[in-house]
């Protein structure tokens, strides 16, 4: 009996342990950020897998014309392909985190493949935009114990998020659009997508039209829609000792 209640709870354990590295706002594996207190009226877009062409570009037009800033995690592969792109984003001031080089799932990486990942990307960032990224999220939101410890070696903080939009499988901006309002309470980072971790020119249609409904819907209720660092620099005890403090 005593040997079957062991097994049972060490089974539990493992579940729970082994559950906690996809939770987005789990902390049991380091330090991260996912937004700010419930209810506050303010909400931080974030966009993964570009740069992608076109819908990139068709998101910067939204974003300029809702007169919005958000956070993009590229690629690697993606801005050596198309760091005009890149550039096109952080000119147009809006903030760029790395999300690895192409996109594995860091559960099942090494420490030296996750420091190339980063590294890498981190370069390409560089020499499209002038500035290395101190914003990281792990792709799938997959991590293991030591994973934000390289990050941290590396000069960088983990980012993660609390409102799933589950845009890469959607059929309309609708469907979008249910999910978000379904978890948006106040004080989120958004996860939406430009593009798509398989191939360049992944259609991103539907997020780009949810975007400029989500803005305008949200904008008339009174939510401010800040970037990832400066909604970072809002939540009081959170430091963020790589990043250069707005002026």
């Amino acid at each position: 009996m005593l040997g079957y209640v062991t097994g049972a709870v060490a089974a539990g354990a493992a579940v729970f342990v082994g559950m906690h590295t996809m939770v987005p706002w789990s902390q049991l594996y380091g330090e991260n950020f996912s937004g700010l207190r419930e209810g506050l009226k303010v909400l931080a877009l974030t966009y993964d897998d570009g740069p992608n062409d076109p819908w990139t570009m068709n998101l910067l037009e939204v974003l300029d014309r809702r007169q919005v800033q958000a956070t993009f995690f590229m690629l690697g592969e993606r801005v050596k392909a198309r760091p005009e792109i890149a550039r096109a984003v952080s000119e147009a001031g809006h903030a760029i985190g790395n999300h690895s080089y192409r996109h594995p799932n860091l559960i099942f990486a090494s420490d030296a493949r996750l420091r190339q990942e980063l590294e890498e990307t981190s370069k390409a960032i560089e020499e499209a935009t002038g500035e290395r990224p101190f914003l990281f999220r792990p792709p799938f939101g997959g991590r293991r114990p030591g994973t934000f410890r390289v990050v941290e070696e590396l000069k960088m903080f983990p980012v993660m998020w609390r409102v799933t939009c589950f845009d890469w499988s959607a059929k309309s901006h609708e469907e979008i659009l249910k999910h978000a309002r379904r978890q948006i309470a106040g004080g989120e980072v958004v996860l939406l997508h430009d593009g798509g971790h398989e191939r360049m020119g992944e259609d991103r249609s539907h997020t780009v039209t949810a975007t400029d409904e989500l803005i305008r819907e949200y904008q008339e209720r009174g939510y401010l829609f800040t970037t990832v660092p400066e909604m970072m620099q809002m939540r009081e005890g959170v430091a963020i000792p790589f990043a250069r403090r707005p002026e």
